[in-house]
């Protein structure tokens, strides 16, 4: 049986299209190895959103070529679609697709394995208007079931480089989705997540149909109990969307929409589509929409040009809107956009000890949005049993508002509705004790 190796790179976006490719090899007869042992075929999906992206990509491609210099090297992804000539001049590739026309691997494979002639198949993105449909019937170990309902971006914002590596917006036709989500709740799947380079943007491409009307849609799927967005802009939250979130029982109590910064002046020098004032206001509307939301952000630090007044009046911003969680970055140059270009880059350890602040403020606001939950009941899909725990008695899993939940249990629950009592809060994982285990839908919510 011939055999395939897969290494993944980025965000989610490329775990789910490397679990697309591989029902690609699967039908073929092919079975999956592990990446660091021998395979005869290896596929590596690359990621290109920092300089380091690049690199590690590079990396990992000549760690396959010395794993088994016999074996096809395949190369995909967000690098491959913008230097697919930088990665041919690694001895070894094979194959270079971008990230479009992947349901042609099977075919690009068998060529080169008789004639064994490297193949560049990325063609220019910018010019896609088609959402790729690959099929993806399951996902190994997980008991949330990721569903890529879009691609590509419209913002090019000035730190970014993704609009050149995924092209411009293009939403997965509605059908496709139901259909795949009715499928996914067959093979035992309760909560989805719904996943895109730009989510938020569904429906900007469709004709009178925008994400609000998906989530109804996915509203009405018997058997399928959480919807999750993996992230939404703040300007894309409008008023048809702040009611499916206030009347569908389905919608998870947690919504992931990036800030990147708290000033209006690094708002507008990233190119981003609002002004604080604009964000905190509909941060505000979704509170009274979903009450006791958890909101997550992302934060670029030390962007050119922040002074130390704008950095502050970010942070009080960020405490002003208090959220759930903030993933923050320090700003890193990525070659090829405007960013990279400007005056005024910021000192590495002045971006490093804001890093830090935010950070702990972030931990702070975590803390104290998790012990609000103290003595309530939520909702917990377990999704492994937690590390380190004896026998396998302590499960792991996500609350419906996203806090990490332990509790004792044995691995009969995963992927089971828990009502799960919060003991003890922490930063990153709280405590709490199973009070049942409800297979029966929850009554719709109201505000």
């Amino acid at each position: 049986m011939p055999s395939v190796a897969f290494y993944t790179l980025g965000c989610k976006v490329n775990f789910y299209d490397t679990e697309a490719i591989w029902q690609l090899f699967k039908n073929e007869g092919y079975e999956q190895v592990d990446f660091e042992g021998s395979a005869d075929v290896y596929l590596i999906n690359t990621c290109t959103v920092t300089n380091t992206g690049d690199k590690k990509s590079r990396q990992m491609i000549r760690r396959a070529v010395r794993r088994n210099p016999e074996a096809i090297v395949a190369v995909t992804g967000c690098y491959a679609q913008t230097s697919p000539g930088e990665i041919l001049d690694i001895p070894g590739v094979d194959l270079v697709i971008g990230n479009q026309d992947r349901e042609q691997i099977m075919t690009h494979v068998k060529n080169i394995q008789e004639s064994r002639q490297p193949v560049n198949a990325v063609r220019n993105i910018m010019k896609t208007r088609e959402f790729e449909e690959l099929d993806v019937p399951g996902f190994a170990d997980r008991t949330r079931a990721f569903m890529k309902i879009q691609d590509g971006c419209n913002n090019f914002c000035t730190f970014c480089i993704i609009p050149w590596s995924r092209g411009l917006s293009r939403s997965r036709d509605p059908k496709s989705i139901v259909a795949q989500a009715r499928q996914l709740v067959e093979a035992g799947y309760k909560e989805f997540v719904l996943t895109g380079i730009h989510t938020g943007g569904y429906g900007d491409d469709l004709e009178n149909y925008r994400l609000a009307d998906l989530l109804w849609e996915l509203d009405q799927v018997d058997g399928l109990e959480r919807v999750r967005i993996s992230s939404i802009e703040a300007s894309q939250i409008d008023d048809k969307l702040l009611e499916v979130l206030n009347r569908s029982s389905k919608m998870c109590r947690h919504l992931h929409i990036p800030l990147q910064a708290g000033h209006n002046d690094v708002l507008k020098a990233m190119r981003r589509k609002y002004t604080t004032e604009e964000y905190y206001a509909k941060m505000q509307l979704i509170r009274q929409a979903m009450p006791d939301v958890g909101i997550t952000t992302d934060v670029i630090v030390g962007f050119p040009g922040e002074t130390e007044e704008m950095f502050r009046a970010g942070y009080d911003f960020m405490k002003a809107v208090n959220y759930s969680e903030m993933h923050v970055f320090p700003y890193s140059k990525r070659t090829g956009t405007p960013a990279a270009r400007m005056l005024n880059q910021v000192d590495e350890e002045i971006k490093n000890a804001r890093v830090q602040q935010l950070i702990d403020l972030s931990e702070e606001m975590q803390l104290a949005y998790a012990r609000k939950f103290v003595g309530r009941t939520l909702s917990v899909i377990p999704e492994r049993a937690a590390k380190g725990s004896p026998g396998r008695s302590i499960q792991h899993g996500f609350s419906d508002n996203y806090l990490q939940i332990l509790f004792s249990g044995d691995d009969s629950l995963q992927g089971e509705l828990c009502e799960v009592k919060v003991t003890e809060a922490g930063v990153n994982e709280c405590r709490g004790e199973l009070v049942s285990v409800s297979r029966a839908t929850a009554e719709p919510r109201r505000a």
